[in-house]
């Protein structure tokens, strides 16, 4: 596979997490058994999973994006439908994986977008429960995505740790560890103490 294949949708060689992790487009996988699907088909695959995959576009990306990184991910496993190998995993994380990563992509775009300092809106009358709810998805959203990743997974999601960790591509352990400097990284971004 050369570079330009295995090119990000942003065009970044090597961005495209599910490529890069193999979870995708591995060399001797088994036949998908979408390789032949019809969209009918593959929609009626996808349905059961697309509230989970809702989910996630919405914590992970820029809420405003979230119906593009939705339509992003469904393309992108659509194209990619015969890479998919049920022997490495669920349909659920395989897809779950497709979104995160683009959730991370429309990230990256929009942190590029944002001024280095924007205006406060002046609203002082806000409760503090909308306040705290704001701190905590800035404090998530300036977390590496591997940990808003694993954070979005298992907090939102109500992953599992093995489900989490087949959706991310590596063990339990990793997601265990991850999970351990995120939360680390979140009490200092909100400056709590242990």
């Amino acid at each position: 596979m050369t570079n330009d294949q295995n090119a990000g949708a942003d065009g970044d060689p090597g961005t495209d997490n599910v490529s890069r992790t193999g979870t995708v487009g591995c060399a001797g996988a088994s036949s998908s058994p979408l390789q032949d699907a019809s969209p009918a088909d593959f929609q009626a695959w996808l349905a059961p999973h697309w509230a989970a995959m809702q989910r996630l576009a919405e914590r992970m990306g820029p809420p405003r994006d979230a119906e593009d990184v939705l339509q992003e991910a469904v393309t992108r496993a659509w194209q990619r439908r015969a890479d998919f190998d049920p022997a490495r995993g669920a349909p659920r994380s395989w897809l779950l994986a497709i979104v995160a990563d683009q959730s991370a992509k429309a990230t990256r775009r929009t942190w590029r977008l944002i001024p280095a300092a924007e205006p406060a809106d002046g609203n002082d009358a806000a409760a503090p429960t909308a306040s705290a709810d704001l701190d905590l998805r800035s404090a998530v959203g300036a977390l590496p995505d591997r940990q808003r990743t694993a954070i979005a997974l298992f907090y939102y999601l109500d992953l599992s740790l093995a489900d989490a960790a087949a959706a991310m591509s590596c063990s339990v352990g990793t997601v265990k560890s991850t999970l351990w400097a995120a939360r680390a990284a979140l009490r200092d971004l909100l400056g709590e103490t242990s």
